[in-house]
């Protein structure tokens, strides 16, 4: 991957997410192609997808908190996610077969790439909705926000990259943003279990976006998340089975809502305005506007579900952020 879009890449196919940027922006007009009268309302319509996706992505605890008071426990509602969001990338891939755009067929190589990423991407969900049963859906978000500098870390442990003193900052203000959150409200402290989910999440994201950039797949976003969806949606499966958890039918029309909020919403729209997003404000400029994925979490978390803020959350929710931004910058 290239050093400047190490960090800058962001999915959760639900997350698919823009990691696979590379690949699905060629298939887009690039900014110089354009008139240059329209370059300005180009960029503006950048921005605007740039926020549209990260509070798309920032809705999965609305859905995922809706799906658990309905009684459904991790697994069917991943499952269901994961299963619907498949239904309709398998939809589109039909169409690009019939029009001989793309086929299914991967090499060997390829195929044990994939694997490899609908694993990671199978741990990623799976611990961060399981963390929401522990911890403020908000709160938790925000820790999963700390995946750019563990990318960044990983980046320069094990592919050399260069760590300067904005990059070690960065790792200071993150562990210092966790901690604060980890201490609560000062009567009690976040549950250690949900804590170490939340970063067994953002781990396994980071070295699924390196996977991603790493392996330079030569297919579209839509064939990578047909097989990554496919690999999660069988895994919510499996998990099910060893966890003696049964997959249950949604039941009423308020659980279908939700299960359909969460394969659209935070996953399919975010995905494409990401990707415009990307092409036409830049991927610093949609890196950073990504920080409004937590602060979306929190506030529906507050508004909807009742979670409480505290002075302790937002020096800490800052204090993350910033960490972030650093990052991304110091890429530039």
């Amino acid at each position: 991957m290239r050093r400047n879009n190490t960090i800058q890449s962001k999915s959760k196919v639900g997350g698919v997410k823009g990691s696979q940027l590379s690949t699905f922006n060629r298939q887009l007009p690039t900014l110089s192609a354009l008139n240059p009268r329209r370059t300005a309302g180009k960029k503006a319509w950048g921005l605007i997808c740039g926020v549209l996706a990260a509070v798309c992505y920032g809705t999965n605890p609305l859905g995922a908190l809706k799906l658990y008071a309905e009684g459904m426990q991790t697994g069917s509602v991943l499952f269901y996610r994961f299963g619907l969001a498949w239904i309709i990338i398998a939809a589109v891939m039909l169409v690009r077969m019939k029009k001989h755009t793309e086929s299914l067929s991967v090499t060997r190589k390829e195929f044990g790439q994939l694997t490899a990423l609908g694993l990671l991407f199978t741990v990623s969900s799976l611990t961060l909705y399981l963390s929401f049963h522990l911890m403020d859906a908000g709160v938790a978000s925000t820790i999963l926000f700390t995946y750019p500098v563990m990318t960044a870390v990983i980046m320069a442990l094990f592919f050399h990259e260069r760590m300067g003193w904005v990059t070690w900052g960065s790792i200071a203000l993150s562990f210092a943003g966790v901690a604060l959150l980890y201490s609560g409200d000062g009567t009690a402290t976040l549950p250690l279990l949900g804590v170490v989910l939340v970063l067994l999440s953002a781990l396994s994201y980071a070295v699924y976006i390196i996977v991603v950039n790493r392996s330079k797949l030569r297919m579209s976003s839509f064939k990578i998340n047909f097989y990554v969806l496919l690999y999660c949606a069988l895994g919510m499966v499996l998990y099910a089975y060893l966890s003696g958890e049964t997959i249950t039918l949604p039941h009423g029309f308020t659980s279908w809502f939700y299960v359909s909020w969460l394969a659209i919403v935070p996953a399919i729209m975010a995905l494409v305005l990401l990707v415009y997003a990307a092409r036409y404000a830049g991927s610093t400029t949609t890196a950073i506007l990504g920080a409004l994925e937590p602060l979306t979490a929190v506030l529906i978390g507050i508004f909807v579900f009742g979670e409480s803020f505290t002075a302790t959350l937002a020096v800490g929710i800052a204090l993350i952020l910033a960490s972030v931004t650093l990052v991304v910058l110091a890429k530039k």
